[in-house]
């Protein structure tokens, strides 16, 4: 659970932060190897290369490299704070006096960090490929032509449902808990609930004695059950829609 909780919460995080990494790799390469006043600068600050991206490459572009930045996100941390999380609970942080000891707290987290950053560096070559394509006008880089998926493809759409799925379980989940305590909670001779009041309340109930985490029990089944509920009808919503519209023309 450590390592699904954490991956998933990494995930949840990068597709909002996944277009300042797009700008950040772009200003990164921007006059590689030249002396400053020698190159043009497409990118004058982040807030220009914001604006550069969006009007040259599309607003899309500023998603680029989603898809392995979220296997990325997933697996590093995954490992990185669910290792961190086993040692932690096994006890191995503490000093034979039950003490918590900050040198073996360094190694444990040093440990786990290598550990993720040696399994997620060939994610993150390829991610970086795929956020320094850019249109020609505005290109800085080397340019690789990556392309996993060709256009209208069946995979294109089953990982951006995927995706969806991810986002959606973590909007979502808290609200699904106080819903199940909600219809599960006993009520009076009325059929008032004795319990909660309402949805808010249930929420900050829950929030209140069972810490932010009580908020998100039961997550790893809630991905399984509307992850691959979200993933095929995103999915064959897109394949109905491209039939129709492939007969119809």
């Amino acid at each position: 659970m450590d390592f699904l909780m954490s991956g998933l919460a990494a995930c949840g995080a990068c597709v909002f932060t996944n277009p300042l990494e797009v700008v950040k790799t772009r200003m990164q390469l921007q006059g590689e190897l030249q002396a400053p006043g020698t190159y043009q600068r497409h990118y004058r600050n982040v807030f220009h290369a914001f604006i550069t991206i969006g009007k040259v490459d599309g607003l899309a572009a500023l998603q680029k490299g989603l898809a392995p930045a979220l296997l990325y996100q997933f697996l590093m941390n995954g490992i990185r704070l669910g290792t961190y999380g086993l040692a932690e609970a096994g006890g191995y942080l503490h000093t034979v006096e039950g003490t918590h000891s900050p040198a073996r707290s360094a190694a444990a987290g040093a440990m786990a960090g290598i550990m993720g950053a040696y399994l997620g560096s060939p994610i993150y070559m390829v991610k970086t490929h795929l956020q320094a394509q850019a249109a020609s006008e505005i290109a800085v880089g080397h340019q690789y032509k990556h392309q996993i998926f060709p256009p209208e493809s069946w995979k294109l759409a089953l990982v951006a449902a995927m995706v969806s799925g991810i986002a959606v379980v973590l909007a979502m989940a808290p609200f699904d808990v106080a819903c199940t305590r909600l219809y599960n909670q006993p009520t009076d001779a009325q059929g008032k609930g004795l319990m909660y009041r309402g949805i808010l309340d249930a929420l900050l109930q829950t929030a209140r004695t069972e810490g932010i985490f009580g908020m998100y029990k039961g997550i790893g089944a809630s991905y399984f059950r509307l992850g691959p509920h979200t993933i095929l009808s995103l999915f064959f919503w897109d394949q109905l829609r491209s039939l129709y519209y492939t007969y119809t023309k």
